[in-house]
């Protein structure tokens, strides 16, 4: 049987797997992993930088020295890389399975409140003060944030319909069901296959272990049984789950996209009192111009007045 068909998930279905593969990743690494690195790492880096230090010559300097010179002997800071990178992950692990395992972004949230904390820590107390330096937002991080979060809905889409027994579950009880109802599903996802089919080599070691001969076995598959013109090929109502899943994944990638672009639209990026007051900062500042220009304009003429014309003045001996 090992050549017509391939291996595929568990009973429970690839969405139980991923679950569980997902639940290890946001636990194991994320709450346990990440935070343990980030208490451990720095307090080895600064107890070996203490031992390279003599514990009194360490106590004179910290008598004498100012507190921008004692920040000299904590920890390069190394940039926002790291960090930036690390929430990067999480929110792509996050967003793009969260079908999979709901809870997900309850244990990003408990992460990251816990993050918070050890960073504030770590930035205040074991590295030296970074350089200030403006900037205007996050910059190509925004990007990945938002490219990832379009890719998620695309993803999400597929592991719904392909992962899970949801489309399967419609589409038999709306084209296959006698009654409208799920009664026979299982019997309707179970395929036949001849025993006799077995390859050389491939056939059961004991197959008398139940007390009689198994001449026919069922498998989870949509397959065309041994005694149809095509046997062991795909049947009609795989074509049509599979137009059904790709039908699903169109329609759900287009409606949460357009609910998405619609709460983009009802929640401006800026409210609209700080909108109104940036509006009126604008305005004092353009007022506040156009007056200098004005007293520029007053005080030169006052400068360079224009010349009057000379008059003589008459004889006194006339």
């Amino acid at each position: 049987m090992g050549s017509y068909r391939m291996e595929e998930c568990a009973h429970a279905g690839c969405l139980m797997e991923l679950c569980i593969q997902l639940c290890i990743t946001m636990l194991g690494k994320q709450l346990i992993q990440n935070n343990l690195f980030e208490i451990g790492v720095p307090k080895l880096k600064k107890m070996l930088r203490q031992r390279k230090i003599d514990k009194k010559h360490q106590e004179e300097l910290n008598k004498t020295l100012h507190r921008h010179e004692k920040d000299h002997f904590l920890g390069p800071f190394v940039g926002l890389n790291p960090e930036y990178m690390e929430m990067i992950i999480q929110f792509g692990m996050v967003t793009l399975f969260v079908a999979s395992f709901p809870l997900a972004p309850l244990f990003a949230l408990l992460n990251n409140v816990i993050e918070i904390r050890l960073d504030a820590k770590k930035f205040v107390t074991e590295l030296r003060r970074p350089i200030a330096v403006r900037a205007k937002d996050i910059g190509v991080w925004y990007t990945l944030l938002r490219g990832i979060s379009k890719v998620a809905v695309i993803v999400n889409a597929f592991v719904i319909s392909f992962t899970s027994d949801f489309i399967p579950r419609l589409v038999y009880q709306h084209m296959y069901s006698a009654d409208g109802t799920l009664h026979g599903f299982v019997n309707h996802t179970l395929s036949y296959f001849n025993v006799s089919h077995f390859q050389p080599g491939t056939e059961p070691m004991q197959p008398m272990h139940l007390g009689y001969k198994v001449e026919v076995c069922r498998y989870k598959d949509y397959r065309d049984p041994p005694w149809s013109a095509t046997p062991y090929e795909f049947s009609r109502e795989f074509w049509a789950i599979l137009a059904a899943r790709l039908a699903f994944v169109i329609v759900f990638q287009n409606v949460v996209m357009l609910m998405s672009d619609f709460v983009d639209w009802l929640i401006p990026d800026i409210p609209k009192d700080i909108s109104i007051q940036i509006h009126k900062e604008r305005n004092l500042i353009v007022e506040l111009f156009m007056k200098e220009e004005r007293g520029k304009k007053y005080r030169n003429t006052i400068g360079d007045p224009s010349p009057q014309p000379l008059r003589s003045r008459p004889s006194s001996q006339a």
